[in-house]
């Protein structure tokens, strides 16, 4: 399968689902003739007496040497081999595909001077899956994301390593089993190819994605927690959240109400109860979670306008004929789309945290058994699974703290101002993993809650979430081996599995409220 992105309109489902599905992507040829006619500028630029910086000069601090058209192709060459400095473990092969997209989407543009040969080099890697190896530290989000991008266009040039066919390689060795050839880099192409935020980009995207995907769910596990509490639904009343107005809000107590709509563990308890008001964690639900997936949604709009940025430097200004210097590359904005996304993402966690503690504590559990477990003492239950979670949660706490808010001058003070936003969008992928397993640990609490409620039932829409869960993860009845069952429980998160279960619609990242 192949999609064709038109440059300047992908949206973020586009992206997800070439993230999501791995799937091949070409951009609409009508991009092919303002590509074509700024890479001429370009060539005609290289071959001219003025210094035109990236083009036919040097690099950060050594723009003002001017280099000989006749050294144009080994300038390129240097520069894509010169920057592969990148260091650490290499990016999945999912978020590296996107990041690949994310550069075409750019180069489509038609305002990098790069020659179509380029984009189509890049096309066929992501049909034929050739993967470069992109480590996945060294970029401090100014300049753009220098050396993952080198290393992406190290295999472009015949250099570097690729995955293919499920196996690293040298770079040159893919291209051939693909069927490719290297490209020789042209005036400005190396350049073109390696300044942009594309990594810092995919990689907030990614996190993005899997935020919102945690975020449904929470409001799953969330609902099913509180009817294992006996929890009110007084609080999700709509015109409560109408009268604050917050969309975010107002659309998880919808949900929330919907699903619980029906059970009888809910009218049982409605008159007689002398619990005033519950926990904030079950109360405020709406209020915390909503807010989170309107600050998603925000940092949402950011990313979609930067996937479809030009962001490399200098930029062909054709309809002006001119080449001229500016500053695309720094990624502040994504450095604090991500720095929101972590916020939201340690927020989802923090509230479901505590609703874990509260099904496990039988001083406010309503009744239920110690540690969710029939015979407490012989048995400890869920009571290490509710300290994991805690773990999760603090970690995510102090992983939230913002990236963007750190700089350090690089390159001999040329570029004095850095927005770091390479790895603050790189720590979403380990925050969301924490994340899911948090909501995979109330998932099992709130199911195990509900069965102790019997013969009362729950609503049937989370009947159904109950018999998702049993698919996979038995009742603890007794204490087990519990690892596997935290492994199953976040990968049903993670998944969508109880997204589709609830069938809860009308949650899309890229849709407003």
């Amino acid at each position: 399968m192949t999609v064709t992105l038109t440059p300047a309109a992908a949206t973020l489902a586009d992206l997800e689902n070439i993230w999501r599905n791995q799937i091949a992507v070409k951009l609409d040829p009508s991009a092919k003739a303002g590509v074509e006619a700024a890479s001429d500028m370009v060539r005609a630029a290289a071959e001219g007496e003025d210094a035109v910086y990236g083009v036919n000069t040097g690099f950060g601090k050594l723009a003002s040497v001017k280099i000989a058209a006749k050294d144009t192709e080994t300038l390129q060459r240097n520069l894509i081999l010169s920057h592969c400095c990148g260091v650490g473990e290499p990016l999945d092969i999912a978020t590296t595909r996107l990041m690949m997209a994310l550069k075409l989407l750019s180069l489509g543009r038609g305002a990098s001077g790069v020659r179509w040969d380029l984009i189509e080099l890049i096309e066929g890697m992501l049909a034929s899956g050739v993967t470069p190896v992109v480590p996945s530290q060294g970029s401090v989000g100014a300049s753009g994301d220098l050396a993952p991008l080198a290393h992406m266009a190290a295999v472009m040039i015949g250099a570097g390593e690729a995955v293919y066919d499920g196996q690293t390689m040298p770079g040159a060795e893919a291209l051939a089993k693909a069927g490719l050839t290297p490209v020789v880099l042209g005036a400005k192409e190396g350049l073109a190819l390696i300044n942009g935020t594309q990594f810092s980009t995919a990689c907030a995207l990614v996190g993005l994605f899997s935020a919102w995907r945690n975020a449904a769910s929470s409001i799953v596990t969330a609902s099913l927690s509180t009817d294992a509490i006996m929890g009110s639904t007084a609080p999700l009343v709509d015109e409560i959240h109408t009268l604050r107005g917050h969309p975010g809000q107002i659309n998880v107590a919808r949900a929330m109400r919907g699903l619980m709509e029906g059970s009888e563990i809910r009218e049982s308890h409605r008159e007689g109860d002398t619990r005033v008001q519950d926990p904030y964690c079950i109360r405020c639900q709406p209020q915390v979670t909503g807010a989170a997936m309107d600050l998603l949604r925000f940092a949402g709009q950011t990313l979609e306008i930067e996937a479809n940025a030009v962001t490399d430097n200098p930029l062909v200004l054709k309809e002006d004929g001119r080449i001229v210097s500016g500053g695309n590359f720094h990624a502040e904005p994504v450095a604090f789309a991500a720095d929101q996304i972590a916020l939201a993402v340690a927020e989802i966690g923090a509230i479901a945290q505590r609703r874990v503690a509260l099904m496990v504590d039988p001083t406010l559990s309503h009744d239920l058994p110690p540690f969710l477990t029939p015979e407490p003492g012989l048995n400890s239950g869920l009571m290490i699974a509710e300290v994991t979670t805690a773990a999760l949660m603090s970690e995510n706490k102090h992983l939230a703290n913002p990236c963007s808010t750190d700089s350090t001058p690089t390159s001999a003070n040329q570029e004095d101002h850095v927005s770091m936003a390479a790895h603050g969008a790189r720590r979403l992928a380990k925050m969301n993993a924490n994340l899911s397993y948090i909501l995979g640990v109330e998932l099992i609490c709130a199911a195990q809650g509900v069965e102790f409620r019997a013969p009362l039932k729950t609503s049937p829409g989370l009947q159904n979430v109950l018999k998702t869960v049993r698919k996979d993860i038995p009742t603890v009845k007794e204490d087990r081996y519990m690892a596997p069952d935290l492994a199953k429980a976040a990968d049903l998160v993670t998944g969508g599995a109880l997204v589709a279960a609830a069938k809860l619609s009308g949650f899309v990242v890229g849709e407003g409220a």
